[in-house]
């Protein structure tokens, strides 16, 4: 978590059905907010006026939203109607009883010049305890790089040298889609009987590691 301006400190509460209203959400979905969620609170509004910084690309503000949880987790489906509704790039700050976790999406302005945000990867810490102090924002010259050093403190994986974080969010993609393949061939493998299908997905097994290896790489 970080330290944020008290000048940028907004408070307020979120009502659910405002996010309905804006974002449309399924029945199922609507089931959620309501059995994990008891409250929303946009805790923090960063902008040019609150950060001194300026804006860059379409970033003209960081929402920071604080959700009180019934429950340990929450759904990026969930968090992804929140995004949907917002049309600012917003970083989570999930509680549950004494502690507190980071989930933000890479999130970007449409390049169809519509003015929507298209929603990517979700990146997310682990639980800590509620009491351990805040570290301070990165050091940026604008908003859009303030939003980028901020999200990669969440990202599971250095940058390579010189590489965007539009490229590494798409490298952390192809590793969790072939880390998902690994595991599904790895089932098929260790329940099959056959021989030669067994050898075949031996192989296939020894691909994605591969790949894998490649990938995370820095």
């Amino acid at each position: 978590m970080f330290i944020y301006p008290a000048k940028a400190a907004f408070n307020r509460p979120v009502p659910k059905t405002k996010i309905y209203a804006n974002a449309k959400p399924s029945k199922s979905i609507k089931e959620k907010f309501v059995s994990q969620i008891n409250e929303i609170v946009w805790k923090y509004k960063l902008s040019p006026e609150t950060t001194n910084l300026a804006t860059r690309d379409g970033f003209t503000e960081i929402q920071i939203f604080e959700i009180d949880l019934k429950e340990p987790e929450l759904g990026t489906d969930v968090l992804a109607v929140i995004d949907k509704a917002i049309p600012y790039p917003i970083f989570f700050q999930l509680r549950y009883d004494d502690q507190v976790k980071g989930v933000a999406a890479f999130k970007r302005p449409a390049e169809d010049g519509s003015g929507t945000w298209v929603i990517e990867e979700y990146f997310e810490t682990g639980w800590t305890d509620a009491t351990i102090p805040a570290t301070p924002l990165p050091v940026a010259l604008d908003l859009k790089a303030l939003y980028e050093q901020m999200l990669l403190t969440y990202i599971e994986l250095p940058p390579c040298n010189g590489e965007s974080l539009a490229s590494l969010v798409e490298r952390v993609r192809q590793i969790r889609k072939y880390r998902r393949e690994l595991k599904a061939v790895e089932a098929k493998m260790n329940s099959e009987k056959q021989f030669n299908r067994k050898v075949e997905l031996n192989a296939k097994v020894r691909s994605l590691q591969s790949q894998l290896t490649a990938l995370t790489k820095s």
